[in-house]
């Protein structure tokens, strides 16, 4: 039988070489990337809290806002905000669309003369535009030559229209507060079934 002097020995001895060989290889083996075998979460997030759109105040101020604007919107045919922008265009791409919708209704109506004529023009566009802002990293999945088109077609319709273009895109806002919240929540409400004025 071994002596216990001499199993120690075989043991130091064991440690040193692993030590010595195996350590450096440890070192220099290279590590898998960071999250690897994880899934992306910070990619194409298109999601916003339910709270921004349970605010009484804000919503009552849209509303008001877009019933203002129907007194004088002429035209009754045409509708700017609808299913019409989903034409082509998949589920998982709606709240992207619906993003890209309120940038230009904000940037091409409510902080255009708008702002002026519309006691809470300004108010409803700053609470719009902090939206978009929160959805700065939403990125569309593909389909960018159908929402580009659908986007056109409603910015060539408001044009079409002249100044009752922008009449009529604050008269629907309620439908735009209404398409975003269903397209862009994680528990979306029905919205977006008003008749046409």
């Amino acid at each position: 039988m071994a002596s216990l002097h001499t199993l120690t020995n075989h043991f130091s001895g064991w440690v040193i070489f692993c030590c010595c060989c195996c350590f450096p290889l440890l070192l220099t083996s290279p590590l898998p990337p960071k999250g690897a075998g994880m899934a992306s979460t910070a990619h194409h997030v298109c999601r916003l809290k339910k709270i921004h759109f349970q605010q009484p105040y804000i919503r009552n101020r849209t509303y008001t806002l877009a019933s203002m604007a129907r007194v004088s919107d002429q035209d009754t045919d045409n509708r700017l905000i609808g299913q019409q922008l989903y034409v082509n265009i998949k589920e998982n791409n709606r709240c992207y669309m619906m993003k890209r919708v309120v940038e230009i209704v904000v940037k091409d109506v409510l902080l255009t003369e708008a702002k002026n004529q519309y006691a809470d023009a300004k108010e409803v566009a700053e609470f719009l535009a902090t939206l978009t802002s929160e959805l700065r990293s939403c990125k569309s999945s593909g389909q960018g030559e159908h929402i580009e088109k659908n986007l056109e077609e409603m910015k060539n319709k408001m044009e079409q229209l002249g100044e009752n273009g922008k009449t009529k895109a604050i008269g629907e806002l309620d439908l735009l507060f209404d398409y975003l919240e269903n397209a862009c929540t994680d528990a979306p409400k029905k919205g977006g079934n008003r008749k046409k004025n």
